[in-house]
């Protein structure tokens, strides 16, 4: 069976953030960060594979699109601490969730699939996660993933859902990535209702 890819899909500010400043367990997007899912919910296109999304006609092909690709996940511990470990359901419901951690939670959600915790870095999680998967892509979850990967010459490929919002603060997507780490060449553009979607194949 062919090997995925590792991808990633980040709603980003034109200023460059994920989230606003104060990001934690009681405000997951920090100050003014919901701003960057705005368009989740303001369309009349249901979405496949959560309930609650309605999105634009073009918003919901693009990201239904990148969600069924996806047959395993990547989490940093502080994203997973901040989503509340996401109740045990996984980031993508019935994909494998593997969380880089120096140390394993105390208590941990039942899961199914159960989630795997990787103390052995990145590199060790993106194997493990491709083996789950499937032959499906993996995904990532959090700026720390995404960087750690750019860095390490792992991500295959970047989606920048960007919002035309300027946050001014908060965490940066891409801050702390060498010079020159990766060379990205524009796969996709999706033009939507208050986001346009970027789609990038990273190349090393």
């Amino acid at each position: 069976m062919a090997s995925g890819k590792v991808i990633a899909a980040v709603a980003v500010s034109l200023d460059g953030f994920i989230a606003g400043p104060g990001d934690g367990p009681e405000r997951p997007l920090g100050i003014g960060g919901e701003r960057l899912f705005t368009w989740f919910e303001d369309g009349d296109t249901a979405g496949r594979f959560y309930p609650w999304m309605k999105m634009s006609a073009a918003s919901a092909a693009a990201f239904d699109g990148f969600i069924a690709r996806v047959g395993a996940v990547i989490s940093g511990r502080r994203t997973y601490d901040i989503a509340g470990a996401w109740h045990g359901e996984g980031e993508v419901p019935g994909a494998p969730l593997f969380v880089v951690t120096h140390q394993v939670p105390a208590q941990v959600p039942a899961a199914d699939p159960p989630y795997t915790f990787v103390t052995d870095g990145i590199s060790s999680a993106v194997r493990q996660a491709l083996a789950a998967a499937g032959g499906k892509d993996v995904r990532l979850m959090g700026a720390s993933m995404v960087q750690q990967c750019l860095g390490a010459g792992l991500l295959d490929e970047l989606t920048l859902e960007v919002v035309p919002v300027l946050v001014g603060g908060g965490v940066r997507l891409l801050d702390g990535v060498a010079p020159g780490a990766a060379d990205l060449e524009l796969l996709r553009v999706v033009d939507a209702p208050g986001v346009t979607h970027l789609t990038y194949q990273v190349s090393r």
